[in-house]
């Protein structure tokens, strides 16, 4: 509780104009824009232009990209979750301004991507809330998030990456799968994405 009272609340664009002051170095490991989401927590308001919610499947919207990150906001309807995936290597950091959820974490025992095969084993879980942002451990990055029916509301979480990515690396833990998938917004800046 302590920490929720310890947050200020800004804008999504003041957040942005933070995160734009932040030196290269800053992206390469995760303790100074962790802080950064600790401390400040973006006003749900402020982010309903990036907003937008499909039944069938969680949303990407893209809000601010430049070469150093990308901040997207994702939509989570009750029960939606992401595969398990990879981040390219890159960092990331999530924070939830809206609802909860729940990020799984898995160690990779193994993995040939060209051959289409891995082995993974749960490492932990951990909750994502208001007052509880997180950074993706950049030695163990394979994950997956998810909003369970049992928090029986809507989620948006938003993902700061650094350096911006376009693909990932996607496993089944239950086949023994993996492969490369190619990613999409849904939006960009408030405005549909022009799929190509």
């Amino acid at each position: 509780m302590s920490l929720q009272a310890a947050q200020k609340q800004v804008s999504i664009h003041d957040f942005v104009a933070q995160l734009r002051t932040f030196p290269a170095p800053a992206f390469d490991h995760t303790q100074e824009v962790v802080a950064l989401l600790a401390s400040t927590a973006v006003a749900p308001d402020t982010l309903a232009p990036y907003l937008t919610w499909d039944r069938q499947h969680y949303t990407r919207n893209l809000i601010d990209k430049t070469p150093l990150y990308e901040l997207i906001a994702i939509c989570w309807e009750v029960g939606q979750a992401s595969s398990v995936h990879n981040h390219r290597d890159q960092n990331c950091w999530m924070a939830v301004p809206i609802g909860r959820l729940l990020v799984e974490n898995y160690r990779v025992v193994f993995q040939q991507i060209e051959e289409g095969r891995c082995e993974l084993e749960t490492a932990d879980t951990v909750e994502m809330n208001p007052a509880h942002p997180c950074a993706v451990d950049p030695l163990e990055p394979v994950h997956r998030v998810f909003n369970p029916r049992k928090f029986n509301q809507r989620a948006v979480s938003l993902h700061v990456y650094s350096r911006p990515f376009d693909s990932c690396v996607v496993y089944s833990p239950e086949q023994g799968t993996c492969g490369e998938i190619k990613l999409h917004y849904t939006t960009e800046f408030g405005q549909p994405s022009k799929k190509s």
